[in-house]
C-alpha cells in the first residue's frame, strides 16, 4: 500500500474505525494497538497519520519537526532515529510506504 502524506494524515486516530498509522523514514507502520500512546490525549497523538522521523530523531515533539526530513540531522540523532525504527519493527506491522 502507497500513501501520500494527504492521505496518510486520515489516519491519525480521530475516526476510531479506522487503524492509526504513524511513518518513519518513509514506511508506515500500523500502531492502533499503541492506541494509549498515539490516540486521541495520548502523550504521542501528534505523530498519528505523520511521517514523524525528524522528530523521534531529535526527541522532541514540536510541530515543526514532525516532518520526514532528515536534513542537517546528526550522527547521533540518526542512530536514535535507527533505535526508534527497531522499536518499531519489533511492535507494529509495516503496512506501507509514503509516496514521496
Amino acid at each position: 500500500m502507497e500513501l501520500s502524506p494527504q492521505q496518510l494524515s486520515q489516519y491519525n486516530g480521530s475516526d476510531p474505525s479506522k487503524p492509526i498509522y504513524v511513518a518513519l523514514k518513509g514506511r508506515i507502520f500500523d500502531v492502533t494497538t499503541g492506541k494509549s500512546f498515539y490516540g486521541p490525549g495520548g502523550p504521542y497523538a501528534m505523530f498519528a497519520g505523520k511521517d514523524a522521523s525528524r522528530a523521534l530523531a531529535k526527541m522532541t515533539k514540536n510541530e515543526q519537526d514532525i516532518t520526514p526530513s532528515l536534513d542537517g540531522l546528526s550522527e547521533k540523532e540518526i542512530g536514535v532515529l535507527n533505535d526508534w525504527e527497531k522499536k518499531f519493527e519489533a511492535k507494529y506491522p509495516v503496512v506501507g510506504r509514503v509516496a514521496s
